[in-house]
């Protein structure tokens, strides 16, 4: 019961989780830091309250392990959300971010000297495929859509290609911190959720350094319009409110997923989560009209077959049929 229980919380939380993003960056498009800081203080003081026992509670892992790890943490959170303040469509944001396989492959290939099948190099590489199709249609709409201007044409597509290397410096950063995570679990074990507080605790005094922006879309945020919010009756600005829901699904999303990884093993998850991953994009699309050509669907198809194909479902649904037929006659 409990896995589907954290299916649900993963597919309701991190697709509604989405929406309240895209309304956000659709107002405001450079929301990205207090978005951030919003969700790391939700979880920060969820995780201080729970896990940490208001601090009682020695982590089982070092200190000096997590500052390492929260350093990654905070620059691929910022990185991220900040991409979409250039020129980023979100339905891109999501298409790019599933390339995480590349990525880890890549740095697993350098850094840990791993060797891959064929079968798992064809699916890396109809990933990269995807994901350039994807970039390079977005690139010609970003040039032909953004003005009639040959000039500030020209800058929207530089704004563009910056915001493309951001989010490929966030997927080898947070590659790099999968790959960082992998060598602590194996020699401390496994602390999910101890791991989830302190990634979102210590990177708190950062956020000094972005006060000035945070503050500045904090007063943009009070200027919104009101809006009551239902069942309460309480009357606030309405891009408040689309950040509490914002925090509030990011938490079920990660809960969600923190739950699969305890009950089930790691090629579900993966497979939960690149579900969930193209149902978002899919409504993305058809809720917000976002342009998507057929060469984006090409794309998108290549990414999500890619991934399956990566995490072997075929292979694993196959066992466990032949597994449940054992017992059955057993």
């Amino acid at each position: 019961m409990r896995p589907a229980f954290a299916v649900g919380l993963v597919f309701a939380g991190c697709c509604s989780n989405v929406i309240f993003l895209e309304l956000l960056a659709r107002k405001h498009p450079g929301c990205g830091n207090i978005v951030t800081f919003a969700q790391f203080l939700f979880i920060a003081v969820e995780g201080f309250l729970f896990e940490a026992d208001l601090g009682r509670k020695r982590p089982a892992i070092p200190i000096r392990y997590y500052a390492v790890m929260v350093t990654m943490f905070f620059t691929v959170s910022v990185v991220n959300n900040y991409a979409l303040n250039l020129n980023i469509a979100m339905p891109l944001h999501m298409i790019f971010r599933s390339g995480s396989l590349i990525a880890n492959m890549i740095l697993g290939i350098i850094i840990l000297k791993k060797r891959y099948s064929i079968f798992k190099y064809t699916s890396i590489a109809l990933v990269s495929v995807g994901i350039f199709i994807c970039t390079f249609m977005s690139a010609k709409q970003v040039t032909s859509q953004s003005s009639s201007s040959e000039n500030d044409g020209f800058q929207a597509f530089l704004r563009w290609l910056l915001g493309i290397g951001a989010l490929t410096f966030a997927l080898l950063m947070s590659a790099r911190m999968g790959i960082f995570q992998e060598t602590l679990y194996k020699q401390f074990g496994k602390h999910s959720k101890e791991a989830l507080f302190y990634n979102h605790a210590l990177p708190l005094p950062g956020f000094i350094f972005l006060a000035s922006d945070i503050y500045d879309h904090a007063v943009l945020f009070n200027k919104s319009e009101l809006y009551q919010v239902p069942v309460i009756g309480v009357t606030v600005p309405i891009m408040w409110f689309y950040l509490l829901m914002n925090v509030i699904t990011q938490y079920v999303c990660i809960r969600g997923v923190f739950i699969l990884t305890t009950e089930c093993a790691s090629l579900t998850v993966t497979l939960v989560v690149t579900l969930r991953k193209f149902v978002s994009l899919i409504f993305s699309i058809l809720y917000f009209q976002n342009p998507f050509t057929l060469w984006h669907w090409l794309g998108t198809l290549f990414v999500f077959i890619g991934t399956l194909m990566y995490t072997e479902v075929w292979n694993n649904l196959g066992t466990t049929k032949s597994q449940l037929q054992k017992d059955k006659k057993n």
